[in-house]
């Protein structure tokens, strides 16, 4: 489970996109499974790579299910629809990310935390080896954030599915992840390694140029952002200057 954390503009969605095979590197390769992903097809590379962009929910009134389903595109002939072994993969996705229930509901209905887990379920039903996503909890409240990272966490654990996840929650990116890779502006990794070597005061401010105060006492690093007020060092008053005495 690797964090991708940076300050806006540092290029973090558009990495994810160079992973995903949309965008070409500039230099060198991306290798997967030993594969050069610029040389697999899309249908091969969408096979093993499923990507949960930001806002990704149609705006039309498809179901839920219709939505999952979307997911089996990489294995369906170019004149067919889905056989036993597309819906079994639509009802274990829809299962794993307990959203069978919701499968006859328009999307459009649905809440925020619903839409995503409906996402990520379309996602699933690609089976995949490797999960990518571009801030997957962004407009959701703290307790759907809760409940798709619990979702993420558990998939990377119990089913051994290899995930990246761009996100601008510290505290996330903390609690969850394996690794973190820290940009900078200008698209340079600043920093890489575990939440707790990444996820330092030194390595925050020097990035995003704000000071923190972090509790670390469970293992993980916790950040609370200081306020610019509070972090200035208030300047002492200067000493009053006695008055030249008169000639």
């Amino acid at each position: 489970f690797l964090g991708l954390i940076g300050p806006n503009g540092s290029g973090k969605s558009t990495l994810l996109r160079v992973l995903a095979g949309v965008l070409a590197p500039w230099s060198g390769s991306v290798l997967l499974d030993g594969a050069d992903v610029g040389q697999l097809s899309r249908r091969q590379l969408a096979r093993t790579v499923a990507v949960v962009p930001q806002d990704s929910v149609s705006p039309f009134a498809f179901t839920a299910g219709e939505i999952v389903a979307m997911g089996r595109h990489p294995y369906l002939p170019r004149f067919g629809g889905l056989d036993a072994r597309d819906r079994g993969a639509v009802s274990q996705a829809m299962e794993r990310t307990d959203t069978a229930h919701l499968a006859a509901r328009s999307i459009v209905e649905l809440s925020g935390g619903e839409r995503q887990r409906i996402v990520i379920a379309r996602a699933l039903a690609q089976q995949p080896r490797l999960l990518l996503l571009d801030e997957p909890t962004t407009h959701l409240d703290i307790n759907h954030q809760v409940e798709v990272l619990d979702l993420l966490y558990d998939l990377n654990r119990s089913d051994g599915l290899a995930i990246v996840c761009v996100t601008h929650d510290l505290n996330a990116v903390a609690e969850y992840t394996d690794r973190v890779v820290l940009m900078a502006p200008g698209g340079r990794v600043h920093a890489f390694g575990t939440p707790a070597e990444v996820i330092t005061a030194d390595h925050v401010e020097a990035v995003y140029g704000i000071r923190v105060a972090i509790n670390d006492a469970d293992g993980r690093p916790r950040i609370t952002p200081l306020s610019r007020r509070r972090a200035q060092v208030t300047a002492p008053a200067p000493s009053p200057v006695a008055p030249e005495s008169s000639l």
